[in-house]
Protein backbone atom coordinates (compact mmCIF):
# COMPACT_ATOMS: atom_id res chain seq x y z
CA UNK A 1 0.00 0.00 0.00
CA UNK A 2 2.93 2.35 0.96
CA UNK A 3 4.22 1.70 -3.11
CA UNK A 4 1.10 2.80 -3.91
CA UNK A 5 0.88 5.88 -2.01
CA UNK A 6 4.71 7.12 -2.89
CA UNK A 7 3.40 6.23 -6.62
CA UNK A 8 0.21 8.48 -6.42
CA UNK A 9 1.94 11.43 -5.13
CA UNK A 10 4.87 11.32 -7.76
CA UNK A 11 2.59 10.93 -10.17
CA UNK A 12 0.85 14.02 -8.63
CA UNK A 13 3.24 16.50 -8.26
CA UNK A 14 4.69 15.83 -11.34
CA UNK A 15 1.17 16.45 -13.26
CA UNK A 16 1.31 19.59 -10.31
CA UNK A 17 4.33 20.91 -11.65
CA UNK A 18 3.72 20.24 -15.44
CA UNK A 19 0.99 22.13 -14.41
CA UNK A 20 2.22 25.33 -13.27
CA UNK A 21 4.32 25.42 -16.38
CA UNK A 22 1.10 25.71 -18.78
CA UNK A 23 0.02 28.11 -15.98
CA UNK A 24 3.18 30.32 -16.32
CA UNK A 25 4.00 29.86 -19.96
CA UNK A 26 0.22 29.87 -21.33
CA UNK A 27 0.04 31.88 -24.53
CA UNK A 28 -3.82 33.22 -24.11
CA UNK A 29 -5.77 33.80 -21.18
CA UNK A 30 -7.96 30.50 -21.65
CA UNK A 31 -5.07 28.58 -21.78
CA UNK A 32 -4.09 29.62 -17.87
CA UNK A 33 -7.47 29.09 -16.96
CA UNK A 34 -7.92 25.69 -18.00
CA UNK A 35 -4.85 25.23 -16.46
CA UNK A 36 -6.04 26.63 -13.16
CA UNK A 37 -8.73 24.33 -13.50
CA UNK A 38 -6.66 21.41 -13.98
CA UNK A 39 -4.76 22.48 -10.87
CA UNK A 40 -7.76 22.48 -8.70
CA UNK A 41 -8.46 18.70 -10.08
CA UNK A 42 -5.20 18.12 -9.11
CA UNK A 43 -5.35 19.02 -5.79
CA UNK A 44 -8.93 17.85 -5.07
CA UNK A 45 -7.64 14.40 -6.15
CA UNK A 46 -4.55 14.99 -3.67
CA UNK A 47 -7.15 15.46 -0.80
CA UNK A 48 -8.98 12.77 -1.68
CA UNK A 49 -6.20 10.04 -1.74
CA UNK A 50 -4.61 11.49 1.05
CA UNK A 51 -8.29 11.25 3.38
CA UNK A 52 -8.82 7.48 1.53
CA UNK A 53 -4.86 6.87 2.47
CA UNK A 54 -5.16 7.67 6.03
CA UNK A 55 -9.39 6.48 6.48
CA UNK A 56 -10.49 9.63 7.67
CA UNK A 57 -13.75 11.55 6.70
CA UNK A 58 -12.85 14.70 7.79
CA UNK A 59 -11.84 16.02 4.34
CA UNK A 60 -15.22 15.57 2.74
CA UNK A 61 -16.43 19.21 3.33
CA UNK A 62 -13.19 20.37 1.72
CA UNK A 63 -13.94 17.78 -1.24
CA UNK A 64 -17.08 19.55 -2.08
CA UNK A 65 -16.16 23.19 -1.64
CA UNK A 66 -13.24 22.67 -3.96
CA UNK A 67 -15.36 20.73 -6.04
CA UNK A 68 -18.19 23.32 -6.43
CA UNK A 69 -15.56 26.28 -6.69
CA UNK A 70 -14.17 24.32 -10.07
CA UNK A 71 -17.29 23.79 -11.42
CA UNK A 72 -18.46 27.36 -10.88
CA UNK A 73 -14.96 28.73 -12.02
CA UNK A 74 -15.07 26.31 -15.21
CA UNK A 75 -18.96 27.37 -16.06
CA UNK A 76 -18.39 31.25 -15.44
CA UNK A 77 -15.20 31.41 -17.56
CA UNK A 78 -16.67 29.86 -20.33
CA UNK A 79 -19.91 32.03 -20.17
CA UNK A 80 -17.70 35.20 -20.42
CA UNK A 81 -14.90 33.74 -22.41
CA UNK A 82 -17.65 33.29 -26.00
CA UNK A 83 -18.45 37.15 -25.57
CA UNK A 84 -21.85 36.41 -26.35
CA UNK A 85 -24.07 39.26 -24.61
CA UNK A 86 -26.56 38.02 -21.97
CA UNK A 87 -30.00 37.33 -22.80
CA UNK A 88 -32.26 39.90 -23.24
CA UNK A 89 -35.32 40.27 -21.83
CA UNK A 90 -38.17 38.71 -24.02
CA UNK A 91 -40.35 41.56 -25.61
CA UNK A 92 -43.94 42.96 -24.38
CA UNK A 93 -46.65 41.84 -26.26
CA UNK A 94 -47.54 44.75 -27.16
CA UNK A 95 -44.16 45.73 -28.69
CA UNK A 96 -44.20 42.86 -30.97
CA UNK A 97 -47.87 43.57 -31.82
CA UNK A 98 -46.64 46.58 -33.29
CA UNK A 99 -45.25 46.06 -37.45
CA UNK A 100 -41.85 47.57 -37.99
CA UNK A 101 -42.17 51.09 -39.66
Amino acid sequence: MRAVAVCLTVLLGLAGALTLVRILRGPSVLDRVIATDVLLAIIVAAVAADAAYHRDATALPVLVVLSVLGFVGSVSVARFSTGAAPPSATPSPASAAEPDR
